[in-house]
C-alpha cells in the first residue's frame, strides 16, 4: 500500500477577526487538535497548486484548534478511508477537501461513509438544496449533479452560501469542497459548531543578521524553555541576510518570559 504524503507547517497567525470574537471567549481550556487530509490526484500530480491547507491550518490557530497534521492522498477509496481512520482517532478534529463534486472520481463521500462503516444515498435534505438551485438555472438534474446530493447516514450538512451543493460533518471528520473559495465558505459555516480550545500566541523578533549567528544562542534558549514551539525563518532583506525567530504558545505569561530572556541575550550579543 502507498504512504499517504505528509506536510507539515509553522504558521503566524493573524489578529482574531471580529466575527470569530464571540467564540474566542467561550473556548476552552484544553488543547483542541485537527488535521487535514487533501484527497486528490491533481494535487500529488502537481497539476493542480494546493491553496486551502494554508488557509485552514490559519483559520484553526486563530479559534484555537491546532493543526498537528497534514495529509494528502490520491483519489483512491481505500488510501483514503485508511487516512480518515488513522487521523479521525489521533485528532480532534479532520478536515478533508477535494473529492465531493459530481464525476466519478469524487469518491470522497463514499470512501467517509465506508469509514463509518454507515451507507451512503441520496439525501432528501440535500436534495431540496439543489433542486430549486438547479431549476432556476435552466440545468438538468442529471445523475452526475445528484451525485452532489449523496450523503452519508448520520452525517450533519455544511452549508455552502456559493454553489450550494453541500459539505457534510460525521462524527469528527468535516468534509469540504476543493475549490478554494468553495471551501472557505463552508469552513465559515461549520465553524460556530466546533469545539475550541487554548489560542496559540506568537512572538517575532526580526534580526538583522544570518541565521547561523544566531542559531547557537537559539538552540540554547530552546532547551530553557522546552514546551514553547520555537522556529528560525532565514529571509533577505536589502539585499541582506536576516533572520525572524518565532516563539509560540498557548501560554502567554511564559511565551512573554522567554521572549524577554530571548531579547535580553541577543541585545548582550549586540544581535538586537
Amino acid at each position: 500500500m502507498r504512504r499517504c504524503k505528509r506536510i507539515r507547517y509553522k504558521l503566524v497567525p493573524k489578529r482574531l477577526s471580529t466575527r470569530y470574537m464571540g467564540m474566542a471567549q467561550v473556548q476552552g481550556n484544553d488543547i483542541v487538535t485537527a488535521a487535514v487530509l487533501v484527497i486528490g490526484d491533481e494535487i500529488l500530480s502537481g497539476r493542480t497548486k494546493d491553496k486551502n491547507i494554508g488557509y485552514i491550518a490559519e483559520h484553526c490557530t486563530k479559534i484555537g484548534i491546532l493543526v498537528r497534521e497534514v495529509r494528502i492522498v490520491p483519489d483512491d477509496e481505500d488510501e483514503i478511508v485508511a487516512a480518515v481512520n488513522a487521523l479521525r482517532s489521533r485528532y480532534d478534529y479532520v478536515f478533508t477537501t477535494g473529492g465531493i463534486g459530481p464525476t466519478h472520481d469524487d469518491i470522497t463521500a463514499d470512501a467517509i461513509a465506508k469509514a463509518f462503516g454507515v451507507k451512503i444515498d441520496v439525501d432528501p435534505r440535500a436534495l431540496a438544496l439543489l433542486l430549486p438551485y438547479y431549476e432556476k438555472r435552466g440545468m438538468e438534474v442529471t445523475p452526475a449533479r445528484l451525485r452532489m446530493a449523496r450523503i452519508p447516514e448520520g452525517a450533519e450538512l455544511i452549508e455552502n452560501s456559493i454553489s450550494v451543493a453541500p459539505g457534510f460533518m460525521l462524527g469528527n471528520v468535516i468534509t469540504l469542497a476543493g475549490i478554494p473559495n468553495v471551501m472557505q465558505v463552508m469552513l465559515d459555516a461549520v465553524t460556530p459548531r466546533l469545539r475550541t480550545g487554548k489560542k496559540m500566541h506568537s512572538v517575532a523578533i526580526d534580526l538583522q543578521v544570518p541565521e547561523g549567528t544566531v542559531a547557537d544562542i537559539f538552540a540554547e534558549h530552546q532547551k530553557a524553555y522546552p514546551t514553547i514551539s520555537m522556529g528560525s525563518y532565514p529571509v533577505f532583506r536589502d539585499n541582506k541576510p536576516s533572520t525572524q525567530l518565532v516563539l509560540r504558545s498557548t501560554d502567554p505569561d511564559l511565551l512573554a518570559e522567554a521572549v524577554d530572556g530571548l531579547k535580553a541575550k541577543l541585545s548582550a550579543k549586540g544581535m538586537l
